[in-house]
């Protein structure tokens, strides 16, 4: 979501006449995007800031800099206490004012600006984010989230869940197409919530089948969907509409009801392996992923022996694995002590990670010999004539090939397996 945010960031900029640069040195206008899910973001900030006046200085010149996204929203006028350098800091809600910004900051001598005021409209023009991938686009359908889980800083820095009208959504997608990307990725923090504002009847499924009936989208994705959320009718959209790519990332967070309850997650361990055994019943091979959280405050040996004994059973095919780290304003910081010893949570981490790691290995193994749909989408930076793609359950597959391919569908034999991406030889390039 924060890169789509850079994308939108971008294109407002150049709508506005200004050209980007790789070169910091060079730029007029420096926009720092900034993410509070994860620790020492903030610190991080800073850092670039220095780095930033560094390259300044020595080329005697000062851009305007602007500090976007959750830490912006979180932090506010405290950014401006800490730093000198901080022209501009505009909230989640008002990224659509950053040229009206920048452009007084460079005109007029006027100080410090900020903007983070809530705003409801969740619209955004139409063929402006200047997209980063050729391949992939992305499509914000849902901004917000009203979940308010104990650990999670989102509903505090991106506001309360706000739908984006189906039309406005199938526009974007019916342009991605028409710009020659293939693949479409919905984005929401409870993306499986959404239910369109202008028609009562579309809700996340029935978004699927409107997007499915986009003429050049080949794939479709979506992230990142709440358990609770997962309905009969999304699981029939899985077995209807051959786009939609057959990967679910289904975060659990703990394996430990009680930690679960704790973190206000509203389902417990056993409902969890419920809704993964009613996934794999309905979409037979289906390949699930997760997101993991060690150490939340409270959680004892036996509770992630929990946790790996429910990663032992799911056997997800990636998981994306975090200590915790205690986050502004949430129910957490104010309420539950962070009392898991620092050695303690890299300990748990380390042998979490080291059981996904086999895991991973195990599936990917067993793939040897398997003939598979690939999305072709990168080049190797380092070997020549080596692309790689994603088959539909989102396994990356490194393979030598034609650069001509990018963009394509290719039939591709697994030859060989490793824990996080597999080899393949290609047996047919469609279309």
């Amino acid at each position: 979501m924060n890169m789509h945010d850079g994308e939108r960031l971008a294109g407002l900029l150049e709508s506005a006449g200004f050209e980007s640069t790789a070169d910091p040195a060079d730029a007029d206008v420096i926009v720092i995007n900034t993410c509070s899910v994860r620790e020492r973001a903030e610190d991080k900030l800073f850092t670039r800031l220095g780095e930033f006046r560094d390259a300044a200085r020595a080329v005697g010149h000062t851009p305007v800099i602007a500090v976007t996204g959750c830490v912006a929203q979180q932090e506010g006028a405290a950014l401006l206490k800490r730093s000198k350098l901080i022209d501009i800091v505009v909230g989640t809600q008002r990224v659509k004012q950053l040229p009206m910004l920048v452009t007084r900051a460079l005109d007029e001598d006027i100080g410090p600006q900020i903007d983070i005021n809530p705003h409801e409209d969740v619209s955004f023009p139409l063929g402006i984010a200047r997209r980063g991938d050729a391949i992939k686009a992305y499509v914000t359908i849902i901004e917000g989230c009203n979940e308010f889980c104990a650990f999670c800083v989102v509903p505090y820095t991106r506001g309360h869940e706000r739908m984006r009208p189906a039309a406005e959504i199938l526009a974007e997608v019916r342009d991605a197409a028409a710009r020659g990307h293939r693949e479409v990725q919905l984005l929401g923090q409870i993306v499986n919530h959404y239910q369109a504002p202008d028609d009562g009847a579309c809700d996340f499924a029935a978004l699927l089948e409107r997007v499915h009936e986009v003429e050049g989208i080949e794939r479709i994705r979506f992230a990142s969907p709440h358990p609770r959320h997962v309905t009969s009718r999304l699981l029939e959209a899985y077995r209807a509409l051959p786009k939609v790519c057959k990967h679910l990332h289904l975060p659990v967070q703990s394996g430990s009801t009680r930690v679960l309850a704790a973190m206000r997650r509203r389902y417990s361990r056993e409902r969890y392996l419920e809704i993964l055994q009613e996934v794999r019943e309905a979409v037979p091979g289906i390949c699930l992923s997760t997101d993991m959280i060690v150490g939340f405050p409270g959680e004892t040996t036996a509770d992630f022996e929990d946790t790996l004994s429910l990663t032992a059973a799911a056997r997800f095919h990636s998981m994306f694995s975090f200590k915790y780290s205690p986050r502004p304003k949430t129910l957490a910081i104010k309420r539950m002590p962070d009392d898991v010893a620092e050695e303690e949570k890299t300990r748990r981490i380390v042998e979490l990670q080291a059981m996904q790691r086999e895991i991973q290995s195990d599936l990917h193994a067993q793939s040897v010999g398997r003939v598979e749909q690939v999305l072709i989408d990168a080049t190797s930076r380092r070997r020549e004539h080596e692309l790689s793609g994603r088959t539909s359950g989102n396994t990356v597959v490194n393979l030598p090939g034609d650069p001509a391919w990018l963009g394509r569908l290719a039939q591709v034999r697994i030859t060989a397996a490793g824990p996080n991406s597999v080899r393949g030889e290609v047996l047919e390039v469609e279309g």
